[in-house]
């Protein structure tokens, strides 16, 4: 997509500094287009929330075309199994999924599954950003054939992925510990359904699906990347359904930093999420984009030269860069369609480019649309200290540190799916 000329303009001083935030309103997410409030659960689910998908779709994140006629020829097969993975704790299992039929793209999912654990176990899934074998210290994990970052790369300068990267981001995952809580993981390349990268569509699922192929020009309305990575963990969780030791009515879906965006979105649409996790998701994943504070519209749309991703995203978002207040919505839209099932929303403190203030009121600002529904929400939790957990159906924390996910983030995530999806 070509960027009008008015949009490559330099880039305005970066707000971080509470004092320096301006004045913005926040729209009210139950009230519907044609001004009417909404008084209960029926209308949210008939009216309103119908409205709130397409406010997002069209401003934001684009519409997921209906796959459900390609998805008849989805087929997968079990690559390996291990009953004995980490050291006899868990199953590890590996499987090649063609969700739209063997003519299409397919996925490797990889699931580890904890051997105590009698019958099928809850999970965590999420989408990882280098490949399978980043995720684990287990060298019996496969290689991704796709392209990938050179971050996670051959070291002749090629995007191949190789041993040299296994289990580099294995702190992320924490496996072992879950294993241990009674939880499964389970995990997917990114790049499996989409290369981050912006020509990574034309080797990915929008390309297959668009009748246009490559050639495909996007327009206002169309999906994107996060439109894609959201797609996928829906086709990871029709996989997972079929796994005889994953409870498939038990999962949750988590994502950080862009990833946690996609998570988001997925779990906005899908209600077959039990639980949605987002870890530091930021502009255009959990913080409010009218604050302006940190990372801001223009800057991750692709407004400024040399900045920003705007294949992420659908063509409109970026238009209003610098125009926030003329946004019909705000992220907490996003957020309020994961009720009534549990959202977790989280933030470092040292991450202020993902703005942790913005993130907590994403969160206070959906809290109506919980107890509409008839859950507690933040349970009138405010902004907390460093360090300390809030909420009820909706939790928030903000640890120390910076943006990563840590073996903190992760005690908290446990806590809170040990009240809401606990093993049996």
């Amino acid at each position: 997509m070509l960027l009008p000329l008015l949009l490559l303009a330099a880039m305005p001083p970066v707000i971080d500094d509470e004092a320096k935030v301006p004045p913005y309103t926040v729209p009210d997410v139950l009230v519907c287009n044609d001004g009417r409030k909404v008084d209960s659960p029926v209308m949210w689910q008939q009216v309103r929330r119908p409205e709130v998908v397409k406010l997002l779709e069209d401003h934001v994140y684009g519409h997921i075309p209906d796959t459900t006629e390609a998805q008849k020829k989805f087929t997968y097969e079990v690559r390996e199994t291990d009953p004995q993975a980490l050291g006899g704790k868990a199953t590890r299992s590996q499987w090649k999924v063609w969700p739209v039929g063997k003519t299409g793209p397919a996925f490797d999912l990889l699931v580890y599954t904890p051997n105590e654990v009698k019958g099928k176990a809850p999970l965590f899934l999420g989408l990882n950003f280098g490949g399978n074998h980043t995720t684990v210290e287990d060298k019996a994990v496969f290689l991704p054939a796709t392209w990938v970052s050179k971050q996670w790369a051959a070291v002749d300068g090629s995007n191949r992925a190789t041993d040299k990267s296994r289990g580099v981001q294995a702190s992320r995952w924490q496996v072992e510990r879950l294993i241990a809580r009674g939880y499964g993981l389970a995990t997917v390349y990114c790049g499996d359904f989409e290369p981050d990268q912006p020509q990574g569509w034309k080797e990915g699922v929008r390309a297959y699906l668009s009748p246009q192929g490559v050639n495909t020009v996007w327009h206002d309305g169309d999906w994107a990347a996060i439109g894609a990575w959201s797609w996928g963990l829906s086709r990871a969780l029709d996989a997972l359904a079929l796994n005889p030791k994953v409870d498939a009515q038990r999962v949750a879906v988590i994502g950080h930093s862009r990833l946690g965006k996609a998570a988001l979105w997925a779990g906005a649409l899908d209600t077959r999420f039990a639980v949605v996790i987002s870890n530091e998701s930021g502009c255009g994943g959990a913080a409010l984009s009218k604050r302006i504070f940190g990372e801001t519209v223009g800057i991750i749309a692709g407004a400024y030269p040399g900045r920003g991703f705007p294949y992420w995203f659908t063509p409109k978002f970026v238009t209003y860069s610098e125009k926030e207040d003329l946004m019909p919505l705000d992220q907490h839209y996003l957020l309020a369609l994961v009720a009534p099932r549990p959202l977790y929303v989280a933030s470092a403190e040292g991450d202020r480019w993902s703005d942790p203030k913005g993130e907590y009121l994403g969160a206070y600002y959906a809290d109506p649309v919980f107890r509409l529904l008839g859950q507690p929400g933040l349970g009138g939790a405010e902004f907390p200290p460093v360090g300390q957990a809030v909420g009820k159906s909706i939790g928030y924390h903000m640890r120390p540190g910076k943006h990563d996910v840590t073996v903190e983030d992760w005690e908290h995530y446990l806590t809170f799916a040990d009240e809401w999806m606990k093993a049996k």
